[in-house]
């Protein structure tokens, strides 16, 4: 039961992060390298939780694998207090408007004129993150993606201290070394990332639908071959764990998981930050929820997966698994507009109304279908089935 409380309160962190950088860095250009960060601490964080917890436990007693979590964790909150501000808009212009009408002035925002009372916003926070990921192809194909990976990196916590200590006779702690090899698939995937960065904002000269923006599907270049390396490395680490072979070899099989898995994990979070801007927590949010899931039910099945099928038909089975989910970013990079034509949240995610229209308008004409502007005029359907609002007035 403690452990289901602490899964819920500590994914917040993570779910929210996404949203949070689309808030602050509102240019594409700008998101990269904060995605970049997030993606690189997400993966090495949770490849470290095994080697802290392993050196913890080899010094002190498991109790104080809790008690040092409870103490970074009080220390970190002073922190949070001073360092972390509300990203929010449509938050920071209410607070705004708050101020000035203590100074005398009669000033409101469009949020607070429109406001929701608590269990509203709590049904719209449910609502939409579950009707993207029911009715949006990219959220549905790209949660399913990005959470086998994610499952695979949380499998490889239960699987690796089997394996190693199977083939090689490693002890606990020298299992959580291994572990740090997807760690440092994840690092060197950062230090070549800024090549997948100039790619995308290359792409920008070759856009057709809006000249001068980078096109959205190239921010899936690099996940490509990183979903075939990720998959290439499931093999390599299960047909090369013999004690035969130095352990070194299905290590190096295991950093190409890690690097796998950062290329899927920025990729997908990239795609679904610029492609659903204003309800990118929500697309985030929806992915999280499968991520989530995989990420503590997968690892279950370690034991008897190996035990039934061996090291290498175990991995060779998850390797066709990650091989037919490869086909996700292949499938966007090569139908991706007539994708976000069909898309209500995407035509109208932009945070500038006029844009929105714009983008709507472009994304259709580049996939064949032409919107009247009678239709237009009254009101084209949003992502609720409603009509479209009026931009706002700041």
């Amino acid at each position: 039961m403690t452990r289901f409380f602490g899964g819920g309160a500590s994914s917040v962190s993570i779910n929210i992060v996404g949203g949070t950088i689309t808030d602050i860095w509102k240019g594409v250009k700008d998101r990269s390298v904060p995605m970049s960060i997030f993606g690189m601490t997400s993966v090495v964080g949770i490849a470290l939780g095994p080697f802290i917890g392993g050196a913890i436990q080899r010094n002190l007693s498991w109790r104080w694998i809790f008690w040092t979590q409870l103490i970074f964790d009080a220390g970190c909150l002073p922190l949070f207090w001073f360092i972390l501000r509300e990203t929010r808009g449509d938050v920071i212009l209410a607070k705004r408007a708050k101020k000035l009408r203590k100074q005398g002035r009669n000033a409101y925002a469009k949020s607070e004129l429109n406001k929701q009372n608590v269990w509203e916003m709590i049904k719209v926070s449910f609502k939409r993150p579950t009707k993207m990921l029911i009715t949006e192809f990219v959220v549905i194909s790209f949660t399913i993606w990005v959470s086998f990976a994610w499952g695979i990196l949380f499998l490889f916590q239960s699987s690796i201290t089997q394996t190693f200590q199977s083939a090689y006779g490693f002890s606990v702690f020298q299992t959580s070394l291994i572990q740090l090899a997807i760690s440092a698939g994840a690092v060197v995937a950062t230090i070549i990332n800024p090549i997948q960065d100039r790619l995308y904002m290359q792409s920008a000269k070759r856009n057709k639908e809006s000249p001068g923006t980078p096109i959205p599907e190239a921010r899936l270049y690099f996940s490509v071959p990183g979903s075939l390396l990720f998959t290439a490395g499931l093999f390599w680490y299960g047909w090369t764990l013999s004690p035969d072979i130095h352990w070194i070899v299905p290590a190096l099989g295991i950093a190409a998981v890690g690097i796998g898995i950062y290329s899927i994990y920025l990729g997908v979070v990239n795609y679904l930050a610029d492609a659903y801007e204003k309800y990118a927590a929500s697309a985030l949010s929806a992915a999280s929820l499968g991520r989530n899931t995989f990420g503590a039910f997968l690892p279950l099945g370690s034991p008897a997966l190996y035990n039934n099928l061996g090291f290498g038909w175990g991995s060779t089975l998850l390797g066709f698994i990650a091989a037919a989910l490869s086909l996700a970013p292949v499938v966007l990079l090569w139908k991706g507009v007539q994708i976000r034509a069909r898309s209500p949240f995407m035509s109208q995610s932009t945070y500038d109304e006029g844009e929105s229209e714009k983008r709507q308008q472009s994304w259709s004409s580049a996939a064949g279908r032409q919107v009247s502007r009678a239709g237009r005029s009254q009101g084209m359907p949003g992502p609720q089935g409603q009509a479209a609002p009026a931009a706002p007035t700041v």
